[in-house]
């Protein structure tokens, strides 16, 4: 079998889930047999171009001529049995989905988050849950800048999903979905979703097989503390952890990431003696410190996919604190 794995990479030093799964997946995939021709691009691309670059790739988020001619092409000379769909927004655009239909190809996607729900992929307007715009009434994203705080890119973030909800590019390019949790398959059932085309299957880790013990921590830690770990930003409810550890003061926090909240959660955590703010860490060093926590923190705000962060955590055999939303409802066992 052969396999076309499409992937629009994060940012650069990002740690985003969605790309690790990518390279973990095509990794298992060709361990077991399967030939995988990988296409991406990266946000990097966006952020080192030049401004009438910039203004062409902005238009591209509608339909991207460049992808669509570029994964026809692969297709044509590759002949893949299956074409697998993760992340397409903003630069590869869903003009890949009918590039690979025009060529007779299977599409399958995997819905690492709200998206097809929510073009913001997050389900937050003001910080609270909302699926409001699962009725496709995307320009109310306007009133309330709901895309990156900003009215010009809500309202053309509205443009694209308004343009290819009238197209159903979402429905009918698409032949299965795959979800990474429960409630995600039932918020696309709501909005008319086809029950036979969904299909759930969780994230996996094969970090368990590394040997720690040759992995040195090069920083001065308590001999107790807790761990929060991930992207610094509000979807991950980085200002609820700071409201709480506001209130905790014997209770050391060690947290490590990187994110748009970056320099704000820095100057925060300086003032804090008891809260340990390392940056961005190497994922194997910072397995190792979760390691040696005694649990880990996960106060996320919004519907989380299939955490990589909570199944790694319970891969190496530590305990978790998190928000009761999405995928925390199936990876944890509530005890209190």
């Amino acid at each position: 079998m052969k396999i076309l794995a499409i992937h629009n990479f994060h940012r650069s030093g990002s740690a985003s889930g969605d790309d690790q799964v990518f390279k973990s997946e095509t990794k298992l995939l060709e361990e077991n047999g399967i030939e995988v021709i990988r296409y991406s691009v990266s946000n990097d691309d966006f952020d080192n171009a030049n401004v009438i670059k910039k203004v062409l790739m902005t238009l591209g988020m509608i339909w991207s001529f460049k992808n669509y001619n570029n994964i026809k092409n692969i297709i044509k000379k590759e002949r893949p049995d299956i074409v697998h769909v993760h992340t397409f927004f903003p630069l590869l655009s869903p003009s890949i989905l009918y590039a690979a239909k025009h060529k007779n190809c299977k599409v399958v996607a995997t819905l690492h988050d709200t998206r097809f729900i929510c073009p913001c992929a997050t389900s937050l307007c003001n910080n609270e849950i909302c699926n409001k715009c699962g009725d496709s009434k995307y320009f109310r994203m306007c009133k309330y800048k709901c895309f990156k705080n900003s009215f010009f890119q809500s309202f053309f973030t509205a443009i694209v999903f308004k343009f290819h909800h009238f197209r159903k590019s979402f429905y009918k390019q698409i032949d299965k979905y795959i979800c990474l949790n429960d409630n995600q398959i039932s918020l696309l059932k709501k909005i008319g979703y086809e029950e036979n085309k969904i299909v759930k299957k969780y994230n996996f880790v094969n970090e368990a097989n590394i040997d720690s013990n040759n992995i040195k921590i090069d920083y001065e830690l308590p001999s107790k503390f807790v761990v929060f770990y991930g992207r610094i930003g509000e979807e991950k409810g980085i200002r609820v952890l700071q409201k709480i550890w506001d209130k905790l003061d014997n209770i050391p926090l060690v947290v490590m990431g990187s994110g748009p909240l970056e320099k704000e959660f820095s100057e925060w955590a300086n003032g804090k003696e008891q809260v340990y703010y390392l940056g961005y860490v190497n994922h194997s060093v910072c397995l190792k410190i979760v390691e040696k926590s005694k649990f880990v923190v996960f106060p996320s705000i919004w519907y989380e996919g299939c955490s990589m962060v909570e199944i790694e955590t319970q891969s190496v055999g530590k305990g978790l604190i998190a928000t009761d939303l999405g995928f925390s409802q199936e990876a944890i066992e509530n005890r209190i």
